[in-house]
C-alpha cells in the first residue's frame, strides 16, 4: 500500500511564445493509503493532469511542474525509476485508445507485464486471472480496433488487474460502458479495494452509485487553483443532490403516421467477423427527430452508425432520404450526412481550435445560420476562450464539445452522434444539448444519437431505440 501526497503543486503546458499559464495552481491533497477516493470537477479542472502527474507520465511527456512536489511514501515521483514506478502505479485513460500498444487484448496484456519485468512464466497466470476477473474472457483473442469503446474501457481495467500495482488510477473509466456494466466494474473496483487493499482514484463526473462505496471525495474548481476534501456532511449532500431520478420512469412517444422516414433499414444484417450484430427484417429512423439508441456494449450499435455512413459493409438495403447508401459517392453522402466520432481526437483535421472552427465554417451548409451566432455558441459552451489553443492540448470534455460544435456547422441534413456525451460534466452536458436541440431545431436536421449517458437526455430526445439481440426496437420510456 502506499500514500500519495500532493504538495503546493503548480503545473503548466507551456506555450510556444514562451508564456507558463497555470493548470494546476498550488494545489494540496493526501490520498490515504488504501482508501477508495473519487475526484471529481467542471471539465477542463485538469483532473486528467493530476492523475498523469501521480503516474509519473508528466511532466516527462508534457507540460512542466512549476513548484511543489508529488509523493508516493514520501518519495518525489519523478525520482522513482520508470520500472518500479510501473510496479506501483497503473493508469487506465479516459481513452483507451490512447494507451493501447498491440494489435490483440492478450497481447496488450503481456505487453504490460514485460514492461514490468515479470518473469515469462508468471504472465499467462495473471492474464488469465485479469480477464476472468473483469468478466471479458470471449475477448482475449480480438482485434483491440474491432471492439466497442465500452469492451475497450474493460480492456484497459483488465490492463490495470493483471499489473497488480498497489496504486490504481482510473479516469472516466465507465464513460462508454452500459449501466449493468458499470455496476459490475464498480463491484469489481470495490473487491480490489476491500480485499486487496489497493488505493485506488477515479475521476469520474457521474456521480451516481458512489455513495455507498467511497471514503473520500475531492473536488477540483474550475480554474484548477483549489483542490477540496468535502467533510462527510458535505459528501453526503453533493452525492444525494445528484441522484437521479430512475431512467425507467422518464416517459417517451412513439412514433405515429405523421411521421417521414428519413433511414429506412429493409433486410438489414450485419456482422464483425463470424459474429451477426444486426439481422434487423425492416425498421425506420424519422426525419426532423432526435433519436437516441442504446444497448450493451458490442452489440453494433457503433457498427450501424459505421454501415449508415459506407464505412462498414453490409448486407440488404440502407436508404437515406430514399438514395441507396452503397451506391451513393462519398461526396453525395457526405452532403446528406455527417458521423460524429466516438473518439474526438479522430475528427480534428488541424491544429489550433479556431483552425478546426474556420474548416467547420468554410464547408457549412448554413453559413448565413452559424456565421452571427458562432461567438454565442462559443461562450454558452466555454470555448470563447480557447480559440488559440492547440485541439490535443484540450482536456476530454473540451474536445467533445468543440467536436460536436463543428460538425453542428457542417449542418448536413442528418447526423449521427457515437457516444457524443464521454467527458462531460452535468453543466456542459445541458450547454451542449441546448446548443444541439437549438440547431436541430432551426436547421431541421435529424439526429440519431448512441449514448450510455441517459441522465437529462429527456430534454433532448424525441424517440428512444434499443439495440439488443440483434433487433432494433422503439421503446417508450428512458430505460
Amino acid at each position: 500500500m502506499a500514500t500519495i501526497s500532493v504538495d503546493h503543486l503548480s503545473f503548466s503546458y507551456p506555450t510556444e511564445d514562451g508564456q507558463t499559464p497555470l493548470i494546476l495552481s498550488d494545489i494540496s491533497a493526501t490520498f490515504a493509503s488504501g482508501a477508495f477516493t473519487l475526484l471529481t470537477g467542471p471539465s477542463g479542472s485538469g483532473k486528467s493532469t493530476l492523475m498523469k502527474l501521480i503516474s509519473g507520465l508528466y511532466p516527462h511527456f508534457a507540460g512542466k511542474v512549476m513548484a511543489g512536489t508529488i509523493t508516493i511514501d514520501q518519495r518525489p515521483v519523478s525520482q522513482i525509476d520508470e520500472t518500479k514506478r510501473s510496479q506501483m502505479v497503473a493508469m487506465m485513460f479516459q481513452n483507451p485508445n490512447q494507451q493501447f500498444a498491440m494489435d490483440t487484448v492478450e497481447r496488450e496484456l503481456i505487453f504490460a507485464l514485460e514492461n514490468q519485468q515479470l518473469a515469462p512464466a508468471d504472465m499467462m497466470p495473471k492474464v488469465d486471472a485479469a480477464l476472468t476477473y473483469v468478466g471479458i474472457e470471449a475477448l482475449r483473442h480480438r482485434k483491440l480496433n474491432s471492439l466497442s469503446g465500452g469492451e475497450k474501457q474493460k480492456v484497459a481495467l483488465a490492463v490495470i488487474i493483471a499489473m497488480d500495482t498497489d496504486i490504481i488510477l482510473l479516469d472516466e473509466p465507465f464513460a462508454s460502458v452500459d449501466p449493468d456494466a458499470r455496476q459490475l466494474l464498480l463491484s469489481k473496483l470495490v473487491q480490489l479495494n476491500q480485499e486487496r487493499h489497493k488505493t485506488i482514484i477515479i475521476s469520474d463526473h457521474d456521480l451516481e452509485d458512489y455513495a455507498p462505496l467511497i471514503d473520500n471525495l475531492y473536488v477540483l474548481n474550475a480554474t484548477g487553483d483549489q483542490l477540496r476534501l468535502l467533510t462527510p456532511e458535505e459528501q453526503s449532500v453533493k452525492l444525494a443532490h445528484f441522484k437521479r431520478s430512475h431512467t425507467h420512469q422518464v416517459a417517451l412517444s412513439a412514433p405515429d403516421s405523421s411521421d417521414e422516414a428519413s433511414i429506412i433499414l429493409h433486410q438489414l444484417k450485419l456482422s464483425a467477423g463470424e459474429r451477426t450484430l444486426i439481422d434487423q427484417p425492416d425498421f425506420r429512423f424519422y426525419r426532423h427527430r432526435i433519436t437516441l439508441l442504446t444497448g450493451p456494449n458490442g452489440t453494433g450499435k457503433s457498427t450501424l452508425l459505421s454501415a449508415l455512413s459506407k464505412l462498414t459493409a453490409y448486407a440488404g438495403s440502407i436508404t437515406v432520404n430514399h438514395q441507396e447508401v452503397s451506391q451513393l459517392r462519398s461526396k453525395q453522402l457526405f452532403l446528406q450526412e455527417g458521423l460524429v466520432f466516438q473518439d474526438a481526437d479522430q475528427q480534428f483535421l488541424n491544429v489550433t481550435m479556431a483552425e478546426e472552427l474556420a474548416l467547420s465554417m468554410k464547408n457549412s451548409q448554413k453559413i448565413d445560420y452559424f456565421k452571427p451566432k458562432l461567438d454565442a455558441f462559443l461562450k454558452q459552451l466555454q470555448l470563447d476562450q480557447l480559440q488559440d489553443q492547440v485541439v490535443y492540448s484540450l482536456s476530454g470534455g473540451q474536445k467533445k464539445k468543440l467536436q460536436i460544435l463543428e460538425m453542428l456547422i457542417m449542418a448536413t441534413p442528418i447526423l449521427l452522434f457515437d457516444e457524443p456525451f464521454t467527458g462531460l460534466d452535468f453543466a456542459s452536458l445541458q450547454a451542449i444539448m441546448a446548443v444541439m436541440r437549438q440547431v436541430a431545431t432551426d436547421c431541421q436536421q435529424t439526429y440519431l444519437i448512441v449514448s450510455h449517458q441517459l441522465f437529462g437526455l429527456e430534454s433532448l430526445v424525441d424517440y428512444h431505440v434499443t439495440l439488443d439481440n440483434q433487433h432494433l426496437q422503439y421503446v417508450e420510456e428512458l430505460a
